[in-house]
C-alpha cells in the first residue's frame, strides 16, 4: 500500500489521502461552532487550504467539492458568497450541494473535495 499516502490520520479516519495522481480531502467543518454561515465556511475553506498545501497543491487543482448544509434555505446565499471569493478565477471545481443532518446540531456546512495532485 506504498502508493497510497495518508496525512492527518487517526484511528477512525485520514484527513487527506493521496493516490494515484488524486488527492482526497475528507469532510472538514468548522472548529468555531458559534459563528454564522459565513464564519464556518471561511474556516472550513482555510482547512482545505491549509491540506492542499501540505499536499504540495493548491485551490486550482480542483476537481470537485461536495458541500453539506444544514439549512440550504438559510444557509446557501452565505455559504456561496464566501466560495464564491474563495475560489481560483476560471479554475471552478464540480460542485454537488445539499441539505443534510450533520453530526453536530452546531455545525451549519461540512464540506469535501478531490483535486489532482502535481
Amino acid at each position: 500500500m506504498s502508493d497510497i499516502q495518508r496525512h492527518h490520520t487517526n484511528a477512525r479516519m485520514s484527513r487527506v489521502v493521496v493516490h494515484n495522481g488524486t488527492v482526497y480531502i475528507g469532510g472538514q467543518t468548522a472548529d468555531d461552532r458559534s459563528q454564522d454561515i459565513t464564519g464556518q465556511t471561511k474556516q472550513v475553506l482555510a482547512k482545505i487550504d491549509g491540506y492542499l498545501k501540505d499536499a504540495g497543491i493548491d485551490k486550482s487543482r480542483l476537481l470537485s467539492a461536495q458541500v453539506w448544509l444544514k439549512d440550504i434555505e438559510s444557509d446557501f446565499a452565505g455559504m456561496n458568497a464566501v466560495w464564491d471569493a474563495w475560489t481560483s478565477p476560471g479554475t471552478p471545481p464540480t460542485r454537488a450541494t445539499v441539505e443534510a443532518r450533520l453530526a453536530a446540531p452546531d455545525l451549519l456546512v461540512e464540506i469535501a473535495v478531490i483535486a489532482a495532485a502535481k
